[in-house]
């Protein structure tokens, strides 16, 4: 029996076959989603041979996506790159320019 090893040492993120830490997850709930359409496709009555081309096409896209991602953006990219699209690119300040420095400028205190 094969024997893979998923972790190679204590505080490093997860490897199996060269995908490490998210890449792991997307590739497995693909795999997941995958099967599930293939099983509904199959009970749905569409005919055997169309479902397995959906399935092993559909399995071989994800395989050959996910990999691609690993390999472009490494283990941490793909979530430095969800971070850069929620960073606004500009800061838009409407205040006046006095305000900025005296906060109460505009209230004036009654004696």
């Amino acid at each position: 029996m094969a024997e893979y090893t998923v972790n190679k040492g204590i505080g490093r993120s997860p490897e199996f076959k060269g995908l490490k830490s998210q890449y792991l997850f997307i590739f497995a709930g693909g795999l997941l989603a995958l099967f599930v359409m293939f099983v509904v496709m199959y009970m749905a009555g569409i005919d055997q041979w169309v479902c397995i081309g959906f399935g092993v096409t559909c399995a071989s896209v994800l395989v050959w996506a996910t990999f691609r991602l690993n390999a472009k953006y490494g283990e941490w990219g793909l979530m430095k790159l969800q971070a850069l699209r929620r960073h606004p690119r500009y800061i838009i300040n409407r205040k006046s320019f006095i305000r900025l420095f005296f906060p109460n400028h505009s209230k004036r205190r009654s004696v």
